[in-house]
């Protein structure tokens, strides 16, 4: 029982998660447990666990007497985010290409292979659960742990964001090409060159969330018409 309780609560917060990101659900939004549990047809208690996990994330915050509300997520934001994480695994690539071993090496080149197969077949999911594999090998990789926990923690912040800029197909191969360019770097132990794949490759997924937002926000607008 308790282990579908967790699943439950883990799909429920994927989905409200990428519909905040998406701008589906606007910020001030309230997430009220009892029209959740009804949607997904389960009781509050995952229900309170996934609101937990969204405002774990700063996706949503609780505000006294007026329960979970769906924070503002801007463009600066976001940026900020993405900034952050990109300072963050270009130190973890810097050192990795130092530190890593033969095998983390090889794990690494292993993984990058794995995707390859995975964007060519479309497979976003595991895509994503190989990527954040490939990323978590560099943070291990910089045999930094004081480092490696910051980065994996701003990781699962940035989690939803960074899946979320996985869902088209076109992203998941230029992915790859990123990819084989932070290999590339580790491999040759080129500590400059890694650093600078890096920070590119979180420039790039940032830009893919703002556009996705940008056309989501579109979509989803109302044209206003003046009267004849």
């Amino acid at each position: 029982m308790l282990e579908t309780r967790k699943v439950h609560s883990h799909v429920v917060a994927e989905e409200l998660e990428e519909e905040i990101i998406a701008g589906i659900i606007p910020a001030g939004s309230r997430l009220d447990e009892t029209s959740i549990a009804e949607r997904f047809g389960i009781s509050r208690t995952p229900v309170r666990e996934a609101l937990h996990i969204l405002c774990g994330r700063s996706l949503a915050e609780r505000v006294p007497y007026k329960g979970v509300l769906v924070v503002q997520i801007s463009a600066e934001r976001i940026d900020q985010m993405f900034e952050a994480m990109a300072e963050m695994e270009a130190t973890c690539g810097r050192l990795s290409s130092q530190r890593m071993t033969m095998s983390e090496r090889a794990e690494l080149e292993r993984l990058h292979q794995q995707m390859n197969a995975l964007a060519e077949a479309g497979d976003h999911g595991r895509y994503d659960t190989a990527n954040a594999a490939f990323h978590e090998l560099l943070f291990q990789g910089s045999h930094n742990s004081d480092l490696a926990a910051m980065a994996q923690a701003l990781r699962v912040k940035l989690a939803p964001f960074r899946k979320y800029q996985l869902k088209d197909t076109g992203r998941l191969k230029r992915s790859c090409i990123e990819h084989q360019q932070i290999v590339d770097a580790i491999l040759d132990q080129d500590g400059r060159a890694a650093e600078t794949a890096l920070r590119r490759h979180l420039v790039s997924a940032a830009q893919e969330v703002l556009i996705r937002r940008q056309i989501q926000d579109s979509a989803t607008s109302k044209p206003t018409f003046s009267p004849a």
